[in-house]
């Protein structure tokens, strides 16, 4: 249950940043937004500030000079001042702000709510978006106006220019990029293991040897090994270089192999046998391994550091889509790409939690990286498929019908619902979930 409410907060807060993306940059064009919230609904409770005029009775006081002839001496005369005050009444339209709780998700349903609409309805109140915190805690949603494309007022998505609608369509994947961004910068100033150079170990005392990327259908994920493992002693030797591992495996192809490793401060030994005939690209054990260290940064190196891996974040995502859209064409050959939906997610949630932080933070920026790139492909329902309609809109002088481009919005989007639950069925059997679910209940 833990892991799966970890699972919940990121995608929440992964969904909830690139909303916001959406909202600053709609609201920064003057689009006006009905509501942002936060979670889906159905609505817990929200809040809406309303701005407006209002005629006010206001008290002022005026001053009335009086001048009189006091005394007369020779041919002066002696001038006395009096000014006296006087009380009226003046009506005055003054600018009003205010703010109404709005409870559940229909507005109107108590007796306050009630007064609250009445008087705005009278007073020409213009209310603002609606702040709103829903029941289902998985990311956040924005209400836009004229999104739709009913709607074409100057204050609303369709009534702006094309540009300003990609930008605003653009937004949550420029947040998505920004939020893993941060979250890689803070993973360099909190420090995390990093490969050095074997002459830079007397300079890192706390270096060790630590398994980097476990392939799968290997020996090394048949013995169970896995990513940030430390290699204490193989063939009941201690480890001391990098070659030795190396040595040690290629020696032993074909025989039983004995590894001592540290996961988490707790030590085990694990078996396996290396195999002869093997992939060049994966070695006769099946693992990635190198000396690692602790690394940690000032906090503006930190957000340089970030910035460079999040771009080669980005290029290597980038590269698997390539090969996994031309594995689909026909046009790629060699190592098939994987893909893993919520179910696969999960399980790598709780895998990079049990490792620490540090891998939670690193794991939760490459979703976020994930997302952003997912979103902007030309895909119906998608961002990316929204900015593709408004490129055909410049190119042809007009927009593509409403009607025809909401049903291509809504297959694409039962197409992408149907690609889920193929993915998510395929997890259930990669992950062996149905079989650990049993397992409680033996």
């Amino acid at each position: 249950m833990l892991t799966v409410l970890i699972f919940l907060i990121l995608l929440g807060l992964l969904v909830f940043v690139h909303e916001l993306g959406h909202f600053l940059t709609a609201r920064f064009h003057g689009i006006k937004a009905d509501e942002f919230g936060f979670g889906f609904p159905p609505r817990m409770v929200g809040i809406q500030f309303m701005r407006g005029e209002d005629k006010k009775k206001i008290s002022e006081v005026e001053s009335i000079r009086v001048e009189t002839v006091d005394i007369k001496v020779g041919e002066d005369e002696i001038i006395r001042e009096t000014i006296t005050e006087k009380m009226h009444t003046v009506e005055k339209t003054v600018p009003v702000k205010k703010w109404r709780i709005i409870w559940g998700g229909r507005d109107g349903d108590d007796e306050n709510e009630k007064q609250d609409l009445h008087e705005a309805h009278t007073k020409g109140f213009s209310g603002g978006t609606i702040y709103s915190l829903n029941w289902l805690p998985l990311g956040g949603f924005v209400k836009i106006k004229g999104e739709d494309g009913h709607n074409h007022d100057p204050d609303s998505f369709a009534g702006k220019s094309a540009w300003i609608r990609v930008k605003v369509l653009a937004a949550g994947v420029f947040m998505n990029f920004v939020f893993a961004w941060l979250l890689i910068s803070v993973v360099f100033t909190l420090g995390l293991p990093q490969p050095i150079d074997p002459g830079q170990r007397a300079q890192y005392p706390d270096a060790k040897i630590q398994i980097l990327e476990v392939k799968k259908g290997t020996p090394a994920a048949a013995m169970g090994l896995m990513l940030g493992d430390e290699i204490l002693t193989i063939a009941g030797d201690k480890i001391t270089t990098l070659a030795q591992v190396s040595d040690t495996i290629v020696g032993s192809r074909g025989k039983n192999l004995e590894i001592k490793i540290n996961r988490l401060g707790k030590e085990m030994i694990l078996t396996g046998v290396p195999r002869i005939e093997y992939p060049a690209s994966e070695g006769s054990l099946g693992i990635s391994f190198s000396e690692t260290a602790i690394i940690a940064y000032p906090w503006y190196q930190s957000l340089y550091q970030g910035l460079i891996a999040t771009y080669n974040i980005t290029g290597a995502i980038l590269q698997a889509f390539g090969k996994m859209i031309g594995g689909l064409f026909g046009m790629q050959t060699g190592q098939v790409v994987d893909v893993t939906g919520p179910v696969g997610i999960v399980y790598l949630t709780k895998q990079m939690s049990d490792l620490g932080l540090v891998y939670l933070l690193q794991f939760a920026a490459l979703l976020s990286i994930n997302l952003g790139i997912i979103n902007i492909l030309p895909i119906p329902a998608l961002d990316g498929g929204r900015i593709l309609f408004i490129l055909i809109e410049k190119l042809k002088g007009s927009p593509v019908s409403q009607r025809t481009e909401g049903m291509i919005h809504q297959v694409g989007f039962i197409l992408l619902l149907l690609l889920m639950l193929l993915i998510t069925i395929r997890d259930f059997s990669h992950f062996q979930i149905l079989q650990k679910i049993g397992s409680f209940f033996s």
